[in-house]
């Protein structure tokens, strides 16, 4: 937020590099890190001795273990593996405060995330966000499931975090550079998440640990939830056989409040459109303080509102994994992964509308204007609403993982490995509304509204005419609303075999070659139930919008203080704010409207049939050979590792496209499309081909001092929403016509060409110093092309003879309500519920139909990495630095109008970590400060920015007795909001409260 002490903070520190690999034993520390993908192995950090940097080989009496043992295997990992790889273990994972993968992720270098509800969810790398880094699950390409915004039909590729525990996880690996061994599919990264297997370390062990959290964030009381997780691991046969079984359950509640503001296209200042401000000689124009110039670039808000969200979370995860090793040569593994994640968000707001009709405003300078108030004004007779909406949103999503691995040490220096999966993930709703449903109500009535934009906190007011009480429960009017059903459902099966020789020779010092298939199915649905009754359910006249509110019981509302719901932020303290709106509950409010005027079909089962169904499928047949080399360069020991890996996709798309019969008019400047209920498949399909090639170089030209080169090319494939194999149209279109979408699968992937460059130098076994660069070369960018025409015959009911007819017996200046009545009693049939339905004698509707493409543009992505991690000696204290640098050559210009097309490369941002640390004599503390600068969210004709973001997180815990610790931790310990913004830093898009989340309990280890 503007003035956040996040920029301040971030000046003064250089964050965090925690890169800790689970568990590898001293012995296996040498690997290459990237064999570790897809392959059996060890998960933990056995206890290990200190040792001398001057010489590894010795050690004193001195027995590292918690955060120093897992350190000190974090930079072994870092100094001897091939490539970029960073890495964290869950040894760290459990000291954090961290409530998801996410939380521990954003710990690394370079890495960063995205919350959602107060937690992490989704990870950007170098910049590059969710949607270009995969995610693999000890190295098989894991499904993803996002069911969106409710909007539409999901199509993203990105993995949602937010549904594993840390509990349970091995660890967590990072490959920023690109290897022929490695999976493709992320030119950010690719996240390896490693589970622990019973092999890793014989006998019988095993963890529980109990904990309870409170989120102040609550609206109301603050409840504390429960949270339990256990492990428990044993081998037995002459440890040939072993079986571990984990399993970790939470319960959360929160609330997250939010200020929102929507707002028109970026205008010039010359421009003159439907809710541009008015132009010089216009009576309105007075009232303009410091109007843009012609030249100036401004925008003008269209809604803005309040939300409450109360939000209550169920997380579900466990595994079960069994080992038997009947020869010393012969490993076989089953492995089952299981995570739930069920959430559902409670929404209350307050909210209001523009018409841009007689309004008074006042701007910042150009070139880019910004608004200090925009205030509109009402006549009565207008009866402008005071929107008091509800909405609920619910879901589940369900991840399950059936693998196999046989991995066979043969003579000869040869291993092969067999492995293979099938794996789904599914998101779906939890209830008979649907995934995200909102209910309307009003108060009719405005005479005026306001927002101020001189705070942080977007400061709405509003005037009621005489007589007019917001806060008199009988003057509630129910009016639209809409049950939105999405689906989504990723089904993966993939098969990988995998062979590494170790020659016994000068300069080949080792082969890996293999062969991949992956089958890729997905499934995308999305259904959408809307009534366009936003004058009044049962119809607009004073006595339908009485009979209406009559409904509703007035104990049925429940008064919710705007003020207390935002305390800290900037603004909240305004004599002018809304102090009190009225929620209520949805379901009771559903169920009446329904009874009563059939919004659902009078049946109270809301879950409307999907109008949009597509499938798509795509199969990949990948071989690739790496060659692996180690020699001297000048007396100094050097590795050279080349690689090739070929991939071939093939996509079929079908979609099943809705076929509509005919539009109908709502209101002035709103319309709809209304479908038959029929519907039909088409199906498309594609095919390319990518060859990758991957160089790794490094030499250690002096002692404890190591320099690297990698130059590779990576992709990542196209999201599924631009695969689709149909034309869909937007349901909502308005007078000058409508938006609509069709895919393209044959939509090659992006490509990156990498170049990283490193220098490291580890002056003790525990601490380093490192400084890394990175340059991509990013082509094959998704863009949208458009084509303007009609589609499906439909026409609109305000261009035709019979609204000219009303126009000529009534006047310009008529209004729809005035239009409507006057075309339903002269032309029979045309008005139904309060609607004017299209006719073949009228205009057709003109839709811009967008279209992806793989467009000629390109950008350069390029940073530096800093990273320091120093213990001081054996005190037990010690502290993890680092800060990376994020550059592009495409940013957004914001001084260009809505009207101009721009290419940007969003997510690019820097982002710093900083944790300070004591393990010693059973006591583990540690303190962290995490940040991330402003970034671009979202470009096309306008742009959304998040600004920048800084959070403090804590933990502590106490060995009471060998076994026995006790814990307490923090999340966002200072309280850090967030906030966006578009064009100018007053053109605020959100506010989101947040709050400090607490847990403490205790763990028991055997």
């Amino acid at each position: 937020m503007r003035g956040f002490t996040a920029r301040s903070l971030s000046r003064l520190i250089i964050g965090t590099s925690v890169f800790a690999l689970a568990g590898v034993p001293a012995a296996a520390l040498a690997q290459d890190a990237a064999a570790t993908v897809g392959n059996t192995g060890p998960s933990e950090i056995a206890p290990q001795p200190a040792q001398a940097a001057t010489d590894p080989a010795e050690s004193d009496d001195i027995v590292v273990t918690g955060i120093r043992a897992s350190l000190r295997a974090s930079a072994d990992i870092k100094r001897d593996a091939q490539g970029i790889v960073d890495a964290i273990s869950a040894e760290d994972i459990g000291k954090f405060p961290d409530t998801n993968l996410a939380e521990s992720l954003q710990r690394i270098t370079g890495v960063s995330i995205d919350r959602s509800n107060g937690e992490g969810s989704f990870v950007t790398v170098r910049g590059l966000g969710p949607e270009y880094n995969l995610v693999v699950l000890n190295g098989r390409q894991l499904p993803t499931s996002v069911i969106g915004d409710g909007n539409g039909a999901p199509g993203s590729r990105a993995f949602d975090f937010a549904n594993l525990a840390s509990e349970g996880i091995a660890a967590l690996e990072v490959y920023k550079s690109g290897r022929a061994s490695v999976p493709s599919g992320g030119i950010g990264a690719t996240i390896n998440i490693r589970t622990p297997r019973p092999l890793d370390k014989v006998g019988t062990r095993g963890s529980i640990a109990a904990r309870g959290v409170i989120d102040t964030s609550q609206n109301g009381k603050n409840d504390i939830t429960p949270e339990v997780s256990g492990i428990f691991s044993t081998t037995f046969a002459d440890d040939r056989i072993g079986i571990l079984v984990n399993g970790v359950y939470q319960k959360r509640r929160a609330s997250v409040n939010q200020a929102n503001v929507g707002w028109r296209d970026g205008y010039l200042g010359s421009e003159n459109n439907w809710g541009s401000l008015a132009q010089p000689g216009d009576p309105r124009a007075r009232n303009i303080t410091n109007r843009p110039d012609p030249t100036d670039v401004y925008e003008v808000p269209q809604n803005a509102s309040y939300d409450v969200n109360n939000i209550s979370r169920e997380r579900i995860n466990g595994q079960l994994v069994l080992q038997a090793k009947p020869t010393d040569a012969l490993t076989a593994t089953v492995d089952y992964t299981y995570s739930r994640n069920e959430v559902k968000t409670r929404n209350a707001n307050v909210g209001i509308w523009f018409n841009h009709n007689d309004t008074s405003s006042a701007w910042t300078d150009g070139p880019v204007a910004g608004p200090l108030f925009y205030t509109e004004r009402f006549t009565a007779a207008e009866a402008k609403d005071l929107s008091y909406s509800s909405a609920l949103t619910a879901y589940r999503t369900e991840n399950k993982s059936l693998g196999g691995n046989l991995t066979w040490e043969a003579p000869g220096g040869v291993t092969i490995t067999l492995d293979a999966h099938h794996s789904t993930a599914e998101s779906k709703p939890t209830n008979k509304y649907g995934n995200s449903n909102s209910l309307g109500a009003a108060v009719f009535g405005v005479a005026n509204q306001t927002i101020n934009f001189e705070n942080d906190l977007p400061v709405i007011s509003y005037q009621m005419q005489p007589g007019i009480d917001p806060l008199n429960a009988a003057l509630i009017v129910p009016t639209g609303n809409a049950f939105r059903n999405a689906y989504f459902r990723d089904r993966i099966n993939q098969v990988q075999l995998k062979g590494h020789y170790d020659h016994d020779g000068s300069f080949l010092d080792s082969l890996d070659w293999g062969f991949t298939f992956t089958d890729n199915k997905v499934r995308s649905a999305y259904g959408v139930l809307q009534n366009d009754t936003w004058g009044g359910t049962g119809g607009d006249s004073a006595a339908q919008r009485a009979a209406a509110a009559a409904l509703l019981p007035d104990d049925i509302f429940k008064a919710i203080d705007i003020p207390g719901k935002f305390k800290g932020v900037s603004g909240v303290g305004s004599a002018d704010i809304a102090k009190t709106f009225y929620g209520y509950s949805f379901e009771q409010v559903v169920g009446l409207l329904d009874q009563t005027y059939k919004i659902c079909g009078g049946d109270g089962n809301c879950l409307t049939p999907y109008t949009t169904d597509r499938r798509i499928r795509e199969k990949t047949v990948a071989p690739y050979l790496q060659i692996n080399n180690t020699f001297d360069l000048f007396d100094n020991p050097a590795h050279l590792i080349a690689g090739l890996r070929y991939e071939n996709t093939t996509v079929k798309s079908s979609a099943l496209v809705p076929i509509p019969t005919g539009t109908r008019q709502n209101s002035q400047n709103e319309f709809n499309i209304v479908y038959s209920g029929n519907s039909d498949f088409t199906t498309f399909s594609g095919s390319y081909d990518e060859w990758l090639p991957s160089v790794d170089f490094d030499v250690q030209p002096i002692r404890n001092v190591k320099l690297r080169a990698s130059y590779s090319h990576t992709i990542t494939r196209a999201d599924y929403g631009s695969l689709q194999g149909g034309l869909t149209l937007d349901q909502l279109f308005r007078v000058g016509g409508g938006t609509g979408a069709q895919g393209n699968p044959n939509l090659v992937p992006y490509k990156s060409k990498n170049i990283d460059l490193s220098a490291e130098w580890y002056y003790t076994p525990e601490s380093y110093m490192s400084v890394g660069y990175f340059r991509k070369n990013v082509s094959n960018y998704i863009g949208s092309t458009q084509v303007n025409g009609p589609a499906f015959g439909l026409t609109n009911p305000a261009n035709g003879p019979r609204y000219r007819a009303a126009l000529a017996a009534l006047g310009a200046g008529a209004t729809f309500a005035q239009i409507r009545d006057y075309i339903g009693a002269n032309f029979p049939g045309s008005v139904v519920n309060g609607t004017i339905l299209g006719r073949a004698d009228d205009a057709p509707v003109n839709f811009v139909i967008s279209t992806p493409f793989n467009s000629d543009e390109t950008a350069t992505i390029n940073g530096f990495e800093f990273a320091i991690q120093h213990s001081f000696w054996n005190t037990g204290f010690g502290t993890q630095l680092n800060y990376t640098l994020v550059n592009g050559n495409r940013d957004y210009n914001n001084a260009l109008p809505a009207s101009v097309s721009q290419f940007a490369v969003n997510g690019l941002s820097d982002s710093a970590n900083a944790s300070a640390y004591y393990d010693k004599n059973g006591i583990q503390a540690r303190v962290s400060y995490n940040w991330r600068a402003e970034f671009l969210a979202g470009g096309g004709i306008n742009p959304f920015y998040t600004e920048d973001y800084g959070q403090v997180d804590a933990s502590a815990s106490v060995e009471v007795v060998p076994g026995l610790t006790v814990f307490a931790e923090a999340i966002n310990l200072l309280g850090a909001d967030r906030r966006g913004h578009r064009r100018s830093d007053r053109n605020v898009t959100f506010v989101v409260k947040q709050d400090a989340r607490y847990s403490g309990g205790v763990r028991f280890s055997f």
